[in-house]
């Protein structure tokens, strides 16, 4: 980047935790009777096990979304609502795998399911977000594109 071209806008404080609550709020609402149904669990105890999830993700989303902007920003001098589609696809599926190691010893520990049945139940969480994340995150930024949000 030349010495005058300005830098590539990110995304501020405020609009990551805007950007964060509304991904989980809505992967709550739009997941969890799709975990209760597949899982013959009751919905509250399924929206329960999703909400603990969704507090640790959240930590992990914030994070790895604004690292995955800040070498966006400096390696290819673009703003996450100038993501391609291959690097979009990267971004979900790298976000919902870092998620899997660090949900499904919660989900071990609070659902009663073995080792192997919590990672299954971990990895079927994890698809349906990662579809989620691809439509959501295309959709966010669309309706809130970088530099013109608050």
């Amino acid at each position: 980047m030349s010495a005058d071209a300005a830098p590539t806008p990110l995304r501020s404080g405020r609009e990551r935790l805007l950007q964060t609550l509304a991904y989980e709020t809505g992967g709550l609402l739009t997941v969890t009777p799709l975990f209760a149904q597949a899982s013959a669990s009751a919905l509250d105890d399924s929206f329960a096990l999703l909400a603990m999830l969704s507090v640790v993700v959240m930590g992990w989303a914030a994070a790895f979304n604004t690292a995955v902007d800040r070498l966006e920003a400096r390696r290819w001098h673009r703003s996450a609502c100038q993501r391609p589609t291959s690097a979009r696809l990267f971004h979900a599926l790298a976000l919902e795998g870092g998620a899997v190691l660090l949900t499904w010893p919660v989900i071990h520990a609070f659902s009663g399911l073995g080792w192997w049945a919590s990672l299954g139940a971990d990895l079927a969480l994890t698809a349906a977000y990662a579809v989620y994340g691809y439509a959501f995150h295309l959709v966010f930024d669309r309706l809130r594109p970088v530099g013109t949000a608050g």
